[in-house]
């Protein structure tokens, strides 16, 4: 099944990444979260190919899903939130919400909206071990990424897991308390793998 977008949605999402990129940037420039010695474009690429492919999967991943489900679902980025991260990031810390897929369907079921939820933490989980073999292998530039490419899809994870207030977790829960348990033990292996590494 072809996922149904929009030229808005499309304007949304690369908006939201360059913003979230942007100030992911300016954070470790300031020597915050990794110590790079890159330049600012190249820590820039290494911000939107680990951070930015972190937000735009796990976006993608629940409307994929919610689509699968029939229901209409579509990114819609949160400008006042890029713009909280980006002032945040000159701070010296990062507050990044930039966004989120909208799901209109009324009719979709407690297990459905579950199965929605878990999509995004469990793709992190999936891209944190993608970036594990340039972590591992890699040098240089390669390895930043690598190295942080794991770490922020596994701190993603375990943080959508929480079950509070809009984050992912609380409806993984409530739809099954079983599935919640394993994908949160998966999530909390995947961010001591990336510690440890």
């Amino acid at each position: 099944m072809p996922i149904k977008t929009s030229e808005t949605e499309i304007k949304h999402l690369l908006i939201a990444w360059l913003a979230i990129s942007f100030a992911f940037t300016v954070l470790i420039k300031r020597g915050m979260l990794v110590d790079s010695k890159l330049t600012f474009p190249a820590v820039f690429i290494l911000s939107a190919v680990t951070v930015g492919f972190a937000f735009i999967f796990h976006e993608l991943a629940h409307k994929v899903v919610a689509q699968r489900y029939g229901a209409w679902s579509e990114f819609r980025m949160a400008p006042f939130m890029l713009l909280v991260a980006i002032l945040s990031a000159f701070m010296e810390f990062i507050f990044a919400a930039p966004g989120a897929v909208m799901v209109l369907n009324p009719y979709l079921t407690r297990e459905e909206s579950g199965k929605i939820a878990i999509a995004g933490p469990m793709t992190n989980a999936a891209l944190a071990f993608l970036f594990l073999p340039l972590s591992l292998s890699a040098s240089g530039m390669l390895k930043q990424i690598g190295e942080f490419g794991v770490m922020i899809n596994a701190l993603l994870a375990v943080f959508n897991m929480i079950p509070i207030s809009v984050l992912d977790g609380r409806k993984v829960l409530a739809w099954d308390r079983r599935v919640y348990g394993l994908a949160l033990c998966f999530a909390i292996i995947v961010l001591v793998v990336s510690v440890i590494t």
